[in-house]
């Protein structure tokens, strides 16, 4: 049963051990998250579709780490770590969770990115995205939103062209150092960094 003091974490496995950690994890009646992506492998004489982690080497779990729940995860097969000081593990907060669920969920386009270090923290208001939040940059002249799972330091990035969003309150990240004071790369905000009512195009 699931308490208000369960938090997701990142487990570290062994190489091409995600699936079956995750089901002996689930088998001892954790609950766990394993994104996964669709690749297409090709031959000579045949292409297959199989699904492969998000995350080489890593799966995540939710509990309440007092020690007998370390414990737990801790003495599964091929399980190394949780992610965090000492193996104790970070908590990972439920919106990067809950925006790389949604991004695997809906048919859009993404890449691995690299994990950003600055940029505003903005939501997609709207769409199939509603509600994911992640760091807006600019690559090639199009808007891509980054989404970042900290305590892995592994981010991901998908198209937002068509999409409205919001800066976030309170923003930890500074907008500033990519403000271009007369042509700004996103339609959608203003100089200021606030929303306009209008779309990224």
């Amino acid at each position: 049963m699931a308490t208000n003091c369960e938090r997701w974490y990142a487990v570290h496995v062994r190489s091409r051990s995600e699936k079956a950690v995750e089901y002996r994890l689930r088998a001892r009646g954790l609950t766990t998250f394993l994104p996964l992506a669709t690749e297409v492998h090709r031959w000579s004489d045949r292409r297959k579709t199989i699904e492969v982690p998000l995350f080489a080497c890593y799966l995540f779990v939710r509990l309440d780490t007092n020690h007998g729940n370390r414990l737990k995860v801790l003495n599964v097969d091929g399980v190394l770590s949780l992610v965090g000081a000492c193996g104790r593990g970070i908590p990972i907060p439920d919106p990067e969770i809950d925006a790389v669920r949604t991004l695997v969920s809906q048919n859009v386009p993404w890449s691995p990115h690299s994990f950003p270090a600055i940029g505003a923290r903005v939501r997609i208001l709207g769409g199939a995205l509603d509600g994911v939040e992640g760091v807006l940059l600019s690559r090639d002249r199009g808007e891509t939103l980054v989404l970042s799972v900290e305590a892995l330091q592994r981010s991901l990035a998908v198209r937002v062209a068509g999409y409205q969003v919001e800066v976030l309150p309170d923003n930890p990240k500074s907008f500033e150092p990519m403000r271009v004071p007369s042509h700004s790369a996103f339609p959608g905000l203003t100089d200021h960094g606030s929303p306009r009512d209008q779309f990224v195009e």
